[in-house]
């Protein structure tokens, strides 16, 4: 019996995503942004575009992590984190639609899960799987802390990259 190379859903999980600032993040379809935002008990029992489907996938290379999509419902629709380059810059969407069962060959929707740091594993980051070092991070922008695709110095800890579930 011979496994294949694509990656088979094995498992969804139901979480919210935490930056260092404990700010939870918000997608904004309408707005066609994903921002880390302060966020009242009451706004999180609603869970508008907050509460994410993290879908962990089967992989024969676990070395560089666990392949996990990212997927959220807000106003009863659908929506898969995919990443895109826009004039020569790589930019976190937000698409309408599933995400799929199964992924033959190399995908934009996959992020490689692991921990932050040996010491600190309840904390992770994510690694876009077709562009090694390039982590999802926030960035400030105005008074939005922007979900984007970043790569951090390898010489030093970078907490924008640093996320907990």
């Amino acid at each position: 019996e011979l496994e294949c190379d694509a990656l088979c859903k094995d498992k969804t999980l139901h979480r919210v995503l935490r930056n260092v600032n404990s700010q939870l993040l918000v997608v904004r379809p309408d707005l066609n942004v994903a921002a880390f935002e302060d966020v009242t008990d009451q706004e999180m029992q609603s869970g508008k575009g907050m509460h994410f489907s993290i879908h962990c996938y089967k992989t024969t290379t676990p070395l560089a992590g666990l392949p996990v999509a990212f997927s959220v419902q807000v106003e009863n629709k659908s929506y898969y984190m995919c990443c895109e380059r826009e004039c020569g810059k790589m930019i976190v969407r937000f698409k309408e639609g599933e995400v799929p069962k199964e992924i033959p060959g190399e995908s934009n929707i996959i992020f490689f899960k692991t921990t932050f740091t040996s010491c600190c594993s309840q904390a992770f980051k994510f690694e876009y799987s077709m562009e090694r070092g390039m982590f999802l991070a926030f960035e400030e922008e105005g008074y939005l802390r922007k979900l984007i695709l970043k790569k951090p110095s390898e010489d030093e800890v970078d907490e924008t990259t640093k996320m907990s579930l």
